[in-house]
């Protein structure tokens, strides 16, 4: 069964969006209540929302159960969830072979992972994608071990999103795979894959500790 609270989340981390709420009928999504800043238009706002539930969660949401209401961000009041931001991305090629520096932000700290490997294109999102988890690692240190099992670009519709596939391991829990998505703003692929990959493991960081 669709985990709708999971689906309220996620659409609440796409840009410009601020707050969501669904109601559902069984596994079926029967509205959609989106807050929005007045950034982009309702009906690319309704695009996305489209297109995310579709990339990570296999689910159709017909448009017209989808309302948008946009405010101004300055009359908006909600608790936010810090969570590490991208910095920057690093490339350094040596011949054949690349190395990538991820750096992500977190609390006026800055924490760094890389990776090398091929300099060829077809690496190039899977190294991007590891240098995201070694940055993880960096900044929680006593969290289970991170291995990066895919990541790729996939076509929705007209859009494209960056999908992550990650897998961990803690003696609690065994072996857990998470899957995150993160929409292409037409730019780099390799932003794209970074927010991919925080995107799969953002439920789950509050618990990695530091």
């Amino acid at each position: 069964m669709l985990n709708f609270e999971e689906l309220e989340e996620s659409l609440t981390r796409l840009d410009s969006v601020d707050a969501v709420r669904i109601v559902h009928e069984g596994d079926k999504v029967a509205e959609v209540h989106v807050l929005a800043a007045p950034s982009k238009p309702p009906k690319q706002v309704v695009r996305d929302v489209q297109s995310l539930a579709m990339a990570r969660y296999g689910t159709t949401i017909d448009r017209r159960v989808i309302s948008v209401v946009q405010i101004t961000p300055d009359k908006i009041e909600h608790p936010t969830i810090q969570r590490p931001i991208l910095v920057g991305i690093r490339e350094i090629p040596d011949g054949s072979r690349v190395t990538v520096n991820v750096t992500l932000g977190w609390q006026s700290e800055e924490y760094v992972g890389s990776a090398y490997g091929p300099n060829a294109s077809s690496a190039r999102l899977r190294l991007i994608g590891e240098a995201t988890l070694h940055a993880l690692e960096a900044l929680y240190p006593a969290g289970p071990p991170l291995a990066l099992d895919a990541i790729g670009p996939a076509g929705v519709g007209m859009r494209q999103v960056v999908i992550a596939v990650v897998v961990s391991h803690s003696s609690e829990a065994g072996e857990e795979i998470a899957v995150g998505a993160a929409l292409s703003g037409g730019g780099d692929l390799g932003e794209t894959a970074v927010r991919a990959v925080l995107d799969s493991l953002n439920r789950r960081l509050p618990t990695f500790g530091g």
